[in-house]
């Protein structure tokens, strides 16, 4: 990457598998070290005042923050100018990286709200306890509500709505999710 300035650090302790991402960069775009980024967030608005953003700190894990100086909305994506970075070649550096913020620059949602990173690891269970798997992910497709998608249970992969019909409960603080498995939703025991 560029090099870093007074306004970008290593962060060692942070780690960038950790973090949250918003947006992915594209391509260069501009002669003066600019970045096309795809936004990956449900609140674009983020980039009309985003500071700074976390990429990964080669061979360790960790995260370097990069400071953005400039920023403005292009046909539906932004164009972020990192400070330090002043040529293409140094934004072509740039392509096809995950930018990412720490959790603490997430904004709190409201009771009964999950981003979806937050989903992701936990333990699912039916209601009766028994093991459906792990939640691996979350789409949004498109449909009424976003898909969990689980894995690693008896029946192997499992696409859940993320419906009050269907997700019972989410507990964050013993990391698990209670939900009906919809293929069995309509099983008579």
């Amino acid at each position: 990457m560029a090099h870093a300035d007074a306004a970008d650090r290593i962060s060692g302790d942070m780690i960038y598998n950790d973090m949250i991402t918003i947006g992915v960069v594209v391509k260069p775009q501009g002669r003066k070290g600019e970045v096309l980024v795809e936004p990956l967030s449900d609140r674009p608005d983020r980039f009309t005042t985003l500071q700074r953003v976390y990429v990964p700190l080669p061979g360790s894990g960790g995260a370097r923050a990069v400071s953005v100086t400039h920023r403005w909305p292009h046909k539906g994506r932004i164009v972020l100018k990192f400070a330090g970075v002043d040529s293409i070649d140094e934004a072509e550096r740039y392509r096809g990286i995950e930018l990412r913020i720490g959790e603490d620059e997430v904004e709190a949602l409201p009771a009964g709200s999950y981003y979806h990173y937050q989903l992701k690891g936990l333990k699912v269970e039916d209601p009766a306890g028994r093991p459906l798997g792990t939640a691996a992910d979350v789409l949004v497709t498109g449909g009424e509500a976003p898909v969990l998608v689980v894995r690693g249970g008896e029946s192997g992969e499992v696409l859940i709505p993320m419906a009050e019909a269907f997700i019972r409960q989410v507990d964050l603080e013993h990391g698990r999710i209670v939900a009906v498995n919809p293929e069995q939703a309509d099983a008579k025991p």
